[in-house]
């Protein structure tokens, strides 16, 4: 893996990363829109598959191309993407082409027979999505039944001996108090906790403001995972928390189109799993060139490969841990992008969320969702997107490495 174009001489792998990489390290492939639940936070608006799905050989011609560009692994989410028909087949695929496999899934197809196909794998890796710790508030977010659902599939992965599979939480307002049971949930499986951001994507636009953490809750979800160190997964979707003090584990970094990106269920390549929207669009893996061609040459990339200034947070004490936040955040709620998360701990973020036209917020370009009712309209704003290489080798790594950094090394 290189480094596109020429930088300045790093004095940290993360200022390296910032100009990007000539391939992802990871990146999320949602497979399918389709799903068996209605999550009100869905942050792609899942729930009825699209006729335009990437066929299986599309899908297997993508997984050549991630070969060739020796990808690390991929996130594979949706929708379910068990539900897809040929989901197996393409995992089969991956794992006999190099490319590791992380899959995310609510559990209702983790049947004793597929837990114990898994726990002879050494290429892939399973993730249940949970989001309460109890079914009253797991079920309000995901539905009725849920909880039991994920529960049994955690149950028939650890009968197999699957150990080590993730629970990932999405983290709420609702089950911030409930951390230390997600993590007896984890141990009493052999699994591990990974605890993700709730971001304003999707249907979670909707719910937002009902769901994300206060203030209050965000220190507490900091000094939490200070606590806990090594032994709780990130996804490194909290560096908005670093400037609390501590930075995190992690790139604390914004990775869109740098180290990662998305491939939706029709091709189409966005900038970032949380920010489907036209203006955060790169190409589509059916276009000439594929998707290499894409994650190389869309102005899109090239933009969001160049120097950040900060904006109005550069000012910031906090700037050189934070880095402004998280893009998708700023841009759901209607912030601009160069200026504060809309969570800034020091509190900004609610300054500028009260400055804005909350009736003018962009909405995902993208809607799949069961019910029948319109979409919000969105909007046409235009960002102001504001990132070029050298070449570097990367030894091979484990196929789903948990570490971003795993396998790089900085010579100075």
């Amino acid at each position: 893996m290189t480094i596109l174009d020429t930088p300045p001489a790093p004095t940290r792998l993360v200022d390296l990363f910032e100009y990007g990489l000539d391939a992802p390290i990871c990146l999320t492939w949602e497979l399918t829109y389709a799903c068996n639940l209605s999550c009100v936070h869905c942050l792609s608006s899942s729930g009825r598959r699209d006729s335009r799905e990437l066929s299986t050989d599309e899908c297997k011609a993508v997984i050549d191309e991630l070969e060739r560009m020796q990808v690390f692994y991929v996130n594979i989410g949706g929708g379910e993407p068990t539900v897809r028909p040929d989901f197996w087949e393409l995992v089969d695929y991956a794992t006999a082409h190099h490319v590791g496999v992380k899959f995310s899934t609510n559990g209702v197809k983790i049947t004793p027979d597929v837990a114990t196909r898994l726990a002879t794998s050494d290429y892939v890796d399973v993730q249940i999505s949970l989001d309460g710790a109890t079914a009253e508030v797991n079920d309000h977010v995901r539905g009725p039944g849920s909880y039991d659902t994920a529960l049994r599939a955690m149950q028939n992965l650890a009968d197999a001996g699957f150990t080590g599979f993730k629970i990932s939480v999405v983290c709420t307002r609702q089950n911030i108090g409930q951390l230390d049971e997600f993590k007896a949930i984890a141990d009493r499986f052999s699994a591990q906790l990974r605890l993700t951001r709730l971001r304003p994507s999707g249907r979670g636009a909707d719910v937002w403001d009902e769901l994300h953490p206060t203030q209050g809750q965000q220190r507490e979800l900091y000094d939490w995972l200070v606590a806990h160190g090594d032994d709780v997964l990130t996804g490194d979707s909290f560096f908005h928390l670093s400037a609390y003090g501590e930075s995190l584990p992690g790139l604390n970094l914004c990775g869109a189109g740098r180290v990662v990106c998305l491939i939706d269920p029709i091709g189409d390549v966005y900038a970032c799993p949380f920010a489907i929207h036209d203006e955060f669009l790169a190409g589509n893996v059916r276009s000439p060139g594929g998707f290499a061609d894409v994650w190389r040459n869309s102005e899109l990339f090239t933009r969001l490969r160049n120097p950040q200034t900060g904006g109005s947070c550069s000012s910031c004490a906090f700037f050189d841990t934070c880095r402004g936040g998280c893009m998708a955040a700023k841009f759901f709620t209607g912030l601009p992008l160069d200026g504060p998360d809309p969570e800034c701990v020091q509190g900004y973020g609610e300054q500028a969320l009260l400055a804005r036209d909350a009736d003018a917020t962009p909405r995902s370009s993208v809607d799949h969702s069961h019910r029948t009712s319109p979409p919000r309209p969105r909007t046409t704003t235009k960002v102001p997107l504001t990132l070029s290489m050298r070449p570097v080798e990367r030894p091979p790594v484990s196929a789903c490495a948990e570490d971003p950094l795993a396998g790089f090394s900085l010579n100075l």
